[in-house]
């Protein structure tokens, strides 16, 4: 009951649908759904999601690319955007999911690294700190912080335009900007924090500040990249 409730209040509009009705007419909503030719497109199943399964269809080396641009220029990653899916594709969402796919796998690394490092008790909590890394800390807190988002820049910062077309934030766009700003928290909560984890075990003064440097840091890169997301959309206003 109390993961029923914490997941309908994140989600409050699921609340009187069932999972199928959810499935069949929200979630195709949410996630872009163009067919291809050689994934089944019959599948209740919207394509995104399908597309992790298959993998060439991802365009690793784009992903590796925005990957190490949000870290050096993170509104060039944002600039490329309008051009390659906007332009091309009347959407401000990514459709290929290789950047979560990738991510996924580095965090499932890095989460057994610090399960092996800690010696972890057994193989059943060394799989279930990778499981709730990966699908708790990354996906279903993203989603929470996409929603929220997504919910209040549709209802507050969209700006309406008698002579345009109207747009709307979209909800994978609005977890896209979760995505890219939770890369460099991961590169220096998960990987840069492992390699100086003999110094951060000390109890010397050093070792807390540098510790708590650390969170700062990759917390305020996270809200920075975030911001950079939502201004990126030229029907937001009040987003500085």
């Amino acid at each position: 009951c109390v993961h029923n409730t914490t997941f309908f209040f994140f989600f409050p509009f699921l609340s009187s649908l069932s999972f199928s009705s959810f499935l069949s007419s929200f979630v195709p909503k949410m996630l872009p759904l163009h067919t291809s030719s050689r994934i089944r497109t019959d599948s209740w199943v919207p394509e995104y999601i399908r597309r992790i399964f298959y993998y060439p269809q991802m365009d690793l080396e784009y992903t590796f690319w925005q990957m190490f641009a949000l870290c050096v220029d993170p509104y060039r990653v944002y600039r490329t955007i309008h051009y390659t899916t906007k332009q091309t594709k009347n959407q401000w969402a990514r459709d290929d999911p290789a950047f979560v796919a990738i991510l996924m796998v580095f965090m499932g690394f890095a989460s057994f690294a610090y399960a092996v490092t800690f010696k972890s008790e057994s193989f059943v909590h060394m799989v279930r700190i990778i499981f709730s890394t990966i699908f708790i800390d990354f996906i279903l807190v993203g989603c929470a912080v996409a929603t929220v988002g997504w919910f209040i820049a549709n209802r507050f910062l969209r700006v309406t335009n008698a002579h345009h077309v109207e747009q709307k934030v979209e909800w994978l766009y609005a977890f896209d900007i979760h995505c890219n700003s939770f890369f460099p928290v991961f590169l220096v909560i998960y990987v840069f924090q492992f390699f100086l984890l003999p110094l951060l075990l000390t109890t010397s003064f050093l070792s807390t500040i540098l510790s708590t440097s650390l969170f700062f840091a990759a917390l305020s890169y996270y809200f920075y990249i975030t911001y950079i997301g939502y201004t990126a959309l030229p029907f937001l206003e009040k987003t500085g």
